[in-house]
């Protein structure tokens, strides 16, 4: 095949562009030549992430619906025309082989615009529920690569290919960094990890829960907590945490060296995003999932029950996890049979090589 050029669109958070960067280094670790484009929103996480990684980015102005105002919709509307117009333009300049959504607001007018220029699209769909767009493009996408069985309710079953979702590569052989791990965080290599993340920007249930149980974990003995808050939580967080000098608590804002992170962990609790479930199968932890409230069609709930199902997570709801998420987790950690059995089931949902998997459809669509 002649060197690819490939527009890669989408974004918003760590979900779509973790996945996205992955895809991305799979065709340039093939094809060395390559030429890649992404597309994201202006002003969303991929503007800062995807040129870390070494890869050229475009923005649109485009913005997601606003349900609660109705007004704001009309701007909405501008920007997604707007859009349009400059996602056509850069189709045109650009004149890729192939245009990939992974999901996010920019994934719309990007793959609209390619299918109308007769370029081919495939998605990769993260969540085990299809997103409004999505839903949209596959109706002209040649295929759409997922990470849950049962999608067929959503795509139409010969365009389906299980892939599950590609994830950040230095996430593999963490037993080896064990050590390093314990020495980075200034952990006791004695006692039981947890490890709270709540996303890129935090997640205020994840951080009051923390907080609400500040007295009793300043009285436990046998675990600690590697406790990523978040942007918006950090100052609040670290506020609470000062009034409890003997908690075991290890708070940072973001965890740069996540790899070590988990390699710490005993047990992980996090909310219900697709990517990081897809990690978590790759690791074989525990984990111990709180599905926000506060997303489209309530689809990590939905990724979370894909778990339980299989008897590999446990789940605590947004509105009891003040209550009962640290007491839930320190019973869990505690039971090294349950611990077990959780890593066994969820090991076995896991997909390790997704982004070689993706390559092999866009060859195959390239080459048709």
């Amino acid at each position: 095949m002649k060197k690819p050029k490939v527009i890669i669109s989408g974004g918003g958070t760590g979900g779509h562009i973790f996945p996205a960067i992955s895809i991305a280094n799979a065709i340039r670790e093939k094809y060395s030549d390559a030429e890649i484009l992404f597309v994201g929103a202006e002003n969303k996480m991929e503007m800062e992430k995807v040129p870390a990684a070494g890869y050229n980015i475009k923005g649109l102005p485009v913005a997601g619906l606003d349900r609660k105002n109705l007004l704001k919709n009309i701007s909405v509307l501008f920007k997604f025309v707007k859009s349009m117009y400059l996602a056509n333009k850069i189709i045109k300049s650009f004149n890729p082989d192939i245009a990939i959504g992974v999901g996010g607001y920019a994934s719309g007018p990007t793959l609209k615009a390619a299918s109308r220029r007769g370029v081919p699209t495939l998605l990769q769909e993260q969540n085990s529920f299809a997103g409004v767009t999505n839903k949209l493009l596959a109706k002209k996408a040649a295929k759409i690569c997922v990470a849950y069985e049962g999608m067929e309710q959503f795509f139409e079953k010969d365009k389906i290919v299980l892939t599950g979702n590609p994830v950040r590569q230095d996430l593999v052989c963490l037993e080896d960094k064990r050590q390093e791990a314990y020495s980075y965080f200034s952990l006791n290599p004695q006692k039981k990890t947890i490890l709270v993340v709540g996303g890129s920007g935090g997640a205020r249930t994840i951080n009051e829960s923390i907080i609400a149980a500040l007295p009793e974990l300043s009285e436990n003995k046998d675990i600690q907590i590697i406790w990523q808050s978040g942007k918006y939580y950090y100052s609040s967080s670290k506020n609470s945490l000062e009034k409890y000098s003997d908690a075991p608590v290890k708070l940072t804002e973001f965890i740069s060296r996540m790899d070590l992170a988990y390699a710490a962990a005993d047990i992980i609790i996090s909310r219900a995003g697709a990517g990081s479930i897809s990690e978590f199968c790759l690791l074989g932890k525990p984990v111990v999932l709180v599905p926000s409230p506060n997303v489209a069609e309530d689809h990590q709930r939905k990724n979370a029950m894909a778990l339980i199902n299989k008897g590999a997570a446990i789940m605590v709801e947004d509105k009891d996890a003040v209550r009962d998420l640290i007491p839930t987790t320190i019973e869990a950690i505690s039971n090294n049979e349950l611990l077990d059995k959780l890593s066994i089931n969820i090991k076995k949902l896991a997909l390790p090589d997704s982004a070689k998997m993706i390559l092999k459809e866009i060859e195959n669509i390239i080459t048709k």
